[in-house]
């Protein structure tokens, strides 16, 4: 079969496949776990490739697609264009370094898969992204296509949803596979808390960007950047006058952003949380996509581990599709 594009709009509810909620329950019970033991640790660069069966497509598939976007290769040992996708794609999922997640399924042992998947033939490719399917394309294609459509996938994974990708220890699988070494950001990060300290924001900001522009997935600098943006934004705010505002005015997108970020100062995680969900579901177009942004952003301030987020990454999905 000829390869076919990725339509990233082309949603396919997977409750056929599994049962969502009780995934979406599990994952945010697992991250919650997580939580409590220092956050999700880092995997080895051979855990970013897995074997996926129907018994353990909820855990390794659904819940884990509330964390890193899954792509789904339907194969088989008999199916020789399979034979050239597999190996590019195992290679294309250490190269992307944890942006995405590769699950191999074999056609043959897991028959009702492929049939909820409606596939008709293989190789098959698909993605599930915070519990949601996408089709990403059909049979052998070029690696420059498989390129494109891994990046497109990449993107709207982290605009969308916040969903940046998992750590990965490159010396996790013995000496050979070691990588090179983090940058020396111990400098940079002191500054940023020392501007901090200060009250110097944009100092604090700076540094933190200094390092995010060399590592943009430094987890303690992206913390960091996302808290003193948000003093920023609510230095010298009346909080009355803002509150009152977005009362007065619910469908002002920008009036109810701006109370967002006050609930969160406030400790008020839920209720920034439930207020930027809510704006999404109301509005279209840029009011809808900086609602959207806003929140993925104060999701950075809390941590992806915690399961208020967990909560509302499923909900902004819900309110999006």
């Amino acid at each position: 079969m000829q390869p076919r594009n990725m339509s990233m709009s082309g949603v396919v509810d997977l409750a056929a496949v599994k049962a969502a909620g009780e995934a979406k329950a599990k994952a945010e019970a697992a991250r919650a776990e997580a939580a409590r033991h220092g956050g999700t640790p880092a995997v080895s660069p051979s855990a970013l490739v897995i074997d996926v069966d129907e018994a353990g497509f909820e855990r390794d598939v659904l819940q884990r697609s509330a964390e890193v976007p899954v792509v789904i290769d339907f194969w088989a040992e008999w199916c020789e264009p399979c034979k050239q996708l597999g190996p590019l794609l195992e290679r294309l999922a250490a190269e992307y370094n944890g942006r995405f997640l590769l699950a191999k399924v074999d056609v043959d042992a897991n028959q009702m898969l492929m049939q909820q998947f409606g596939i008709q033939g293989i190789p098959a490719v698909f993605a599930v992204v915070a519990g949601q399917a996408l089709p990403l394309f059909q049979g052998a294609a070029p690696e420059a296509q498989i390129r494109q459509t891994l990046d497109q996938l990449v993107q709207v994974a982290e605009e969308r949803f916040g969903l940046t990708g998992i750590q990965v220890d490159p010396g996790a699988d013995g000496p050979a596979a070691a990588g090179v070494p983090a940058g020396p950001y111990d400098a940079l990060l002191e500054a940023a808390m020392s501007a901090l300290d200060a009250g110097d924001l944009a100092g604090a900001v700076q540094a933190y960007k200094n390092v995010l522009v060399d590592d943009p997935q430094h987890p303690e600098a992206k913390l960091g950047l996302a808290q003193a943006e948000l003093l920023s934004r609510v230095q010298g705010l009346d909080p009355q006058a803002v509150r009152k505002n977005a009362a007065d005015n619910p469908a002002d997108v920008a009036a109810q952003i701006a109370a967002a970020d006050l609930d969160l100062v406030g400790g008020h995680v839920q209720d920034a949380f439930g207020r930027l969900v809510d704006a999404v579901r109301r509005t279209a177009g840029e009011d809808r996509d900086a609602a959207r942004v806003r929140l993925l952003e104060l999701f950075e301030v809390i941590g992806p581990d915690d399961p208020r987020v967990t909560a509302a990454r499923q909900a902004l999905a819900s309110a999006l599709f």
